[in-house]
């Protein structure tokens, strides 16, 4: 009697039909190598070491070619540490908006190493010696170097009124190198014109 009394009260517990646990997922579970593969992105191995040779140097091409345009854009996420920042930005646009007299000192020098291989006659040969090496080249070398010291002071001043709170460290030794260089072969490529304009966008 006390067994059956006890057993219906088990039987007759009511169970809530809109129990919100979920009972299962639903789905079946998917085998190990199945979810693996689904993860895994198709990779094409090289077959030998010539072969994975060759796509190193496709790549490294490739991450070239994007940093060479990426430079010519003016993106400086591609420049080298030393030319990052304002303060930098700041100093190639203010020398290359100008026209210094050590800009033209590899010109110079090129011309001098040319007329020393043209077999001119001993005449005119002694005439060129002295008017170019004798008196061009010194007068060159007091202008370069008189230009440089100037660009160094002058960056230095100007950098510092206009980024009183930026690190100024080798900034007027960064501008007097740059003015050195040729107007085409600087690095990064110059983004103003002399006279302070944008330089026009490339078709």
């Amino acid at each position: 009697m006390l067994r059956r009394r006890s057993q219906t009260s088990v039987d007759d517990t009511p169970v809530p039909a809109d129990d919100s646990k979920p009972q299962g997922k639903g789905r079946p579970t998917p085998k190990r190598r199945d979810a693996e593969g689904r993860r895994r992105s198709p990779v094409t191995a090289p077959g030998n070491r010539k072969e994975a040779y060759k796509q190193t140097k496709t790549r490294q091409a490739a991450e070239r070619a994007k940093a060479r345009e990426g430079m010519l854009r003016g993106d400086e996420k591609y420049y080298p540490p030393r030319d990052r920042g304002p303060v930098r930005k700041f100093a190639r646009d203010w020398v290359d908006s100008r026209r210094v007299v050590s800009q033209y000192f590899l010109p110079f020098s090129l011309v001098i190493l040319l007329l020393t291989w043209i077999p001119f006659p001993i005449g005119v040969r002694e005439v060129i010696y002295f008017g170019v090496i004798t008196i061009g080249w010194p007068v060159m070398m007091v202008g370069v170097l008189a230009t440089s010291v100037w660009v160094s002071w002058k960056m230095k001043r100007l950098a510092a009124e206009k980024f009183p709170n930026e690190d100024l460290k080798g900034i007027g030794f960064y501008a007097a190198m740059r003015a050195l260089q040729i107007r085409k072969l600087r690095f990064p490529p110059p983004q103003v014109l002399p006279g302070g304009k944008p330089v026009p966008p490339k078709k």
